[in-house]
């Protein structure tokens, strides 16, 4: 997936858990937690299903690096690059 797909796979995916919210107008340095009032249990409930659509395992330690929806689909590109 290239990082077009993987922004509309992660929208998608905060969609589902947030329907409420404006996920598609997020910066790209926005707080995913904090722009859309996540819990920890919706933000595990978004890395499951940004798995589920993508293949990519992100694990809970690596959760840091995936904060904000840049920093989620630069994370999630560099681990589907080729080889």
């Amino acid at each position: 997936m290239n990082e077009t797909e993987l922004r509309a796979t992660v929208i998608e995916a905060l969609h589902r858990i947030a329907p409420e919210a404006e996920a598609a107008d997020l910066a790209d340095d926005a707080d995913l937690q904090e722009a859309l009032d996540l819990d920890s249990m919706d933000f595990l409930n978004l890395m499951i299903a940004v798995q589920e659509r993508t293949g990519i395992e992100v694990p809970e330690q690596d959760y840091p690096q995936v904060v904000t929806l840049g920093s989620c689909v630069a994370y999630l590109a560099a681990r589907s690059a080729p080889g």
